[in-house]
């Protein structure tokens, strides 16, 4: 083979330290999910009998498939590969190896467009509190609390105002209106590609070095603060009281697992690079449990015992269990008017979501540059700016579609998808392509905790029968309503029906008619669920309702255009990245590796 300058193989980077790549990556998995997703689906699916499938889930799926990804990842650096597409062809030359790694990339890019919104969300909240504007929009609200109302409600009514009209929630395009809140993005955009712009070590490494302790410090800071809060014990009572009924529930293990690929980050292609960058002989059975046990810390003790229990103590049992977005962005700030020192400690707590969110993001980043670094021989600048247009490209859409965060939620739903599939893939390439013992023998190699023979059973049989029921499970439990929802004529209908039951709720009221009298008023006057609805038909009390009727119909097809939209995109970005995989593997990771194992370079997989 010729000794061309394109060909020979990149000065590879590695971590400076084990606690660098340990905090690396558990920066990676410590986001927005541990602090304000895990307390959420815990407390509305069973409270402390929710750890038991949680449990059963980070030992059945989220350590197999953290130490597959650490173990593939760090054969694929051996051969110079530091990107999915890069590491899955070096481990398995088949064209199907390529489609995996495709998909591995594109979920991190992905996720990135709308997470950079996620961070300026945290950051304008930070920003809010040190100013002292939620204080001051407190003042004003328990002063002109409306007759028959509370302050708990004044308060909320506040944070779900503001949350709802600053992020554009209300209507498409709000965001462009003006106001800070585009340049916080932008401040965030550059944040992260001046970080990754630096390199692994002496960006990402050195950030998480000092990110994530001052992130754990500062959650330590409040998680104190909450437990000296009067009565706090209910609060603890609410959130992890067991409901032990629950356990029968298919929903509950459904969403502990899924919790875990967010908890551990597995089945992004986070891992994969992150690993790729360990030197050959580098721990990675201990290194991976070290950094999933510092992510459960942040997840189960400082996210499990802060937001849901204060918010319980202080707002009730409906704002302590409100969705993801509700819970961080509402009923916290709303927490933050009833706790002492509340001000101090809501600047505290967004500062360290913050931080959470930027570590996480940059690990989405790092693996495209790397793909674009490995695959094509960009240099680091030419790739951080082609992967800038890029994803700025991509948030665009997801901040123009605002209205009730309907491109992010759209977004967010084929990413989850997406990383299921993903996991499984990776898992069956690990136990079956390069075999359960043999990956399991090169997962053992230079480790100071050796895993047990029973672990390649477990990830050659359990691990993907597990997760093969997970994916039908969630697909069979939501699918069926993203896929109504990208219907403009399904949603126009349904949209339109609602708002007539509405009215028609409305109007019978004072009859306290049950829910099978009320639904049987509605199929005599509306007609039979799914059919047209004729307005001439409707009695006059009902016709006024016409106009609303058509605008919530108009919405509804509209957002459903969106949802189809982002779909697509998602389809097409994905296709491109498997076509631009399939030219860096035939033209450039493939010679590199061969080039590498002509110099006695070999992956340990001996396929």
């Amino acid at each position: 083979m010729s000794d061309t300058p394109e060909l020979a193989l990149p000065q590879k980077e590695n971590w400076s330290s084990k606690l660098g790549v340990v905090l690396a990556v558990a920066g990676s998995a410590v986001g927005l999910g541990n602090f304000l997703r895990f307390p959420g689906q815990a407390a509305n699916h069973g409270g402390g009998a929710f750890m038991i499938p949680y449990v059963i889930s980070f030992i059945v799926l989220g350590i197999p498939i953290a130490w597959c990804e650490w173990t593939m990842g760090r054969m694929g650096g051996r051969l110079g590969q530091n990107s999915a597409p890069g590491i899955m062809y070096a481990l398995w030359r088949k064209a199907p190896a390529k489609a995996v790694g495709a998909m591995t990339l594109l979920i991190p890019v992905t996720i990135y467009m709308y997470y950079v919104l996620l961070e300026a969300w945290c950051l304008d909240y930070c920003i809010e509190f040190i100013k002292g504007g939620f204080a001051d929009s407190f003042s004003k609200a328990t002063a002109t609390i409306a007759e028959g109302g509370t302050e708990v409600e004044a308060i909320v009514g506040t944070t779900d105002s503001y949350f709802n009209t600053t992020w554009g929630r209300g209507d498409h395009g709000a965001l462009f209106h003006g106001g800070r809140t585009i340049w916080l993005v932008l401040g965030c955009f550059l944040v992260n590609f001046y970080i990754i712009y630096q390199g692994v070590t002496r960006g990402i490494e050195i950030f998480c070095k000092w990110a994530m302790p001052a992130l754990i410090l500062c959650a330590l800071i409040i998680l104190l603060r909450v437990l000296t809060l009067d009565n706090i014990s209910i609060g603890l009572g609410f959130m992890w009281n067991p409901q032990w009924a629950e356990l029968g529930n298919p929903k509950v293990w459904l969403a502990a697992s899924g919790q875990i690929f967010f908890s551990l980050s597995v089945g992004f292609g986070l891992i994969l690079c992150y690993s790729s960058y360990v030197r050959s002989n580098e721990d990675v059975v201990l290194t991976s449990l070290s950094a999933s046990s510092a992510n459960e810390f942040c997840e189960v003790i400082l996210g499990g015992m802060i937001v849901v229990p204060t918010a319980f103590l202080f707002l009730g049992a409906e704002s302590a269990t409100a969705g993801t977005f509700g819970l961080g962005f509402v009923t916290v700030p709303a927490i933050m008017h009833f706790m002492p020192g509340g001000n101090f400690f809501g600047a505290m707590w967004f500062g360290l979501l913050f931080l959470a969110a930027v570590t996480s993001s940059l690990s989405m980043l790092q693996p495209a540059i790397a793909f674009l670094e490995d695959g094509f021989g960009l240099r680091r600048r030419s790739s951080v700016t082609i992967l800038g247009i890029i994803t700025a490209l991509g948030a665009l859409p997801v901040m123009y579609f605002s209205r009730e965060s309907v491109a992010l939620d759209h977004t967010d739903f084929w990413c989850n998808l997406m990383m299921i599939v993903a996991a499984t893939c990776q898992v069956l390439i690990f136990g079956w392509i390069i075999g359960a013992k043999r990956g399991v023998a090169e997962m053992n190699y230079g480790a100071d905790f050796k895993v047990p023979r029973f672990v390649a059973f477990v990830i050659r049989f359990v691990t993907p029968t597990f997760l093969i029921v997970v994916l039908v499970m969630w697909a069979w439990t939501n699918l069926p309503s993203y896929w109504h929802g990208m219907n403009p004529e399904y949603k126009a209908l349904e949209a339109r029906r609602t708002a007539y039951v509405a009215a028609i709720e409305e109007h019978f009221a004072t009859e306290e008619l049950t829910e099978e009298q009320l639904e049987e008023k509605a199929v005599s006057l509306l007609g039979p669920e799914g059919a047209p609805i004729v307005a001439a038909s409707l009695p006059e009390w009902l016709r006024p309702e016409e106009a609303e009727a058509d605008e919530a119909s108009a919405a509804a097809a509209e957002d459903a255009s969106i949802a189809r939209f982002v779909f697509l995109g998602i389809l097409v970005f994905y296709i491109l990245l498997w076509v631009l995989s399939d030219l860096a593997c035939r033209y450039r990771i493939k010679p590199m590796i061969e080039r590498a194992e002509n110099a006695g370079i070999n992956s340990g997989a001996q396929i």
